[in-house]
């Protein structure tokens, strides 16, 4: 059972030859800049300042990997779409990304974050069908739910399941940093990710 009582960081990588070297999957997070991964990673794991945040989109420019109860990794890949850098540097995010997942083999779920109070980018459609394409398991982490009334969270989610074409079997998990809404469930699905990948 995961307890996630000790978070840690432990290195940010641009090379496959930066990948820590052992077998324990990995949790990937992918999601435009400002969607709120560095908030969901410091709320998930207890400590507010484990992944650095920031107001200024386009500061995470590495993958940056965090051990978890040293039984797995998150995996915070940079945030794409961030308009304000150039074209190469987009281009470099992206090549990262992709070698990333090309060639990294225990990866046990994909956690595509989005803004539960819009639809969905073209690049976020483009990464979904990206996820389908290579049947990574992918749970949408629908963030900022305490931005709208809760009785807008059903149509939203419905909008986020149509735009991106997932099954009924994709969950889409509403979330708060704030007020930690879909914490406890998002614990509950890293532990069955985590323990199919250890029985696989």
């Amino acid at each position: 059972m995961i307890n996630v009582k000790n978070a840690r960081y432990i290195t940010s990588a641009v090379e496959p030859k930066d990948y820590p070297k052992d077998d324990r999957p990995h949790v990937v997070l992918v999601g435009k800049s400002n969607v709120g991964k560095s908030s969901f990673i410091n709320c998930i794991t207890n400590n507010k300042k484990l992944a650095h945040t920031s107001s200024q989109p386009g500061k995470t420019r590495t993958i940056n990997f965090y051990l978890i109860d040293n039984k797995f990794y998150i995996v915070d890949l940079p945030g794409y779409g961030y308009a304000k850098v150039s074209k190469q540097e987009q281009l470099d995010w992206g090549d990262m990304i992709d070698r990333y997942l090309h060639e990294t083999s225990n990866i046990a779920a994909i956690f595509h974050i989005l803004d539960i109070r819009h639809p969905p980018t073209l690049l976020d459609k483009q990464m979904g069908a990206w996820l389908q394409f290579y049947q990574f398991p992918v749970v949408g982490i629908a963030t900022k739910a305490d931005k709208i009334g809760k009785s807008r969270w059903k149509s939203q989610m419905e909008l986020i399941r149509r735009e991106l074409g997932w099954s009924q079997f994709v969950p889409i998990i509403p979330f708060s940093s704030i007020t930690t809404q879909g914490k406890n469930r998002i614990i509950e699905l890293l532990d069955i990710y985590i323990e199919n990948y250890y029985d696989r």
